[in-house]
């Protein structure tokens, strides 16, 4: 691929997923404002584009030792697409979750008379668990099984119960929506955090937990970009595809 100013965030990174990692360390969100061309992203966050673009050239030489993150995802199957999303990517969620519950209110019970911020992001970081771990359920036990099975052509191998839709372009909608959500609220956290900047008296579990969150965002901007702009066109664009029919999609309200 070509790169150059025209590009879009989105066309980028479909076809170089190691421009990723670049994005992330400019700050550039690639994942919910993928449409916009590189150009203007960098006109307005003050970046020279041919420095940009120099990085981009040798991104995927410097990005993860993980096979998987230098795939390019529309060469794959759908079904193992999912399968990559929900062991790697909702797999680590519902980890950092887990993990970083206890540890956030552990640290507001150290800190929080000192760094009132921390009381905030604590809020948020339970509104964010609660949504998020519903949102992941919906996708495995009624999104995932049902694209899976449209990609075998209807099969019957995969089974949803109780027809509520007659395409899947509303519910597609509806994740999108709540991935905005997602990520909008990590990305408060982070402001309120100054970035994760760790304070003078920050002790060991303080730093572990800033290192958690920001670990979380940016596997979840990945996760959301494969979703948002590979996963979900090509079901679409599959579906129509389909003969006529409804579909086994529950659960998932417009």
């Amino acid at each position: 691929m070509s790169v150059n100013g025209s590009s879009t965030l989105r066309s980028i990174a479909v076809e170089l997923p190691g421009a990723t990692r670049v994005f992330e360390k400019l700050g550039i969100d690639y994942c919910c404002r993928g449409n916009r061309r590189l150009r203007d992203v960098c006109l307005g966050a003050d970046l020279p584009v041919d420095e940009v673009l120099e990085s981009l050239e040798h991104a995927d030489e410097s990005a993860a030792e993980n096979p998987d993150d230098l795939k390019n995802w529309n060469n794959e199957s759908l079904a193992d697409l999912i399968a990559h999303v929900v062991t790697r990517h909702h797999a680590f969620v519902r980890e950092q979750l887990d993990r970083l519950e206890p540890l956030l209110v552990k640290v507001v019970a150290i800190h929080g008379d000192r760094h009132h911020e921390l009381a905030l992001i604590h809020h948020l970081f339970e509104s964010l668990r609660y949504g998020l771990l519903d949102h992941l359920d919906k996708e495995e036990s009624v999104l995932f099984p049902y694209v899976v099975r449209l990609e075998a052509g209807g099969s019957g191998e995969h089974t949803v119960s109780h027809p509520s839709f007659t395409t899947v372009e509303a519910p597609l909608e509806k994740m999108i929506r709540e991935h905005d959500e997602v990520v909008g609220q990590l990305r408060e956290i982070r402001e309120i955090s100054n970035h994760y900047l760790l304070p003078r008296d920050a002790c060991l579990s303080y730093r572990e937990l800033y290192e958690g969150l920001a670990a979380l965002e940016e596997d979840l901007h990945r996760h959301v970009f494969l979703e948002n702009y590979i996963l979900f066109p090509r079901a679409l664009k599959l579906e129509l595809t389909q003969p006529s029919r409804g579909t086994d999609l529950e659960d998932l309200p417009c």
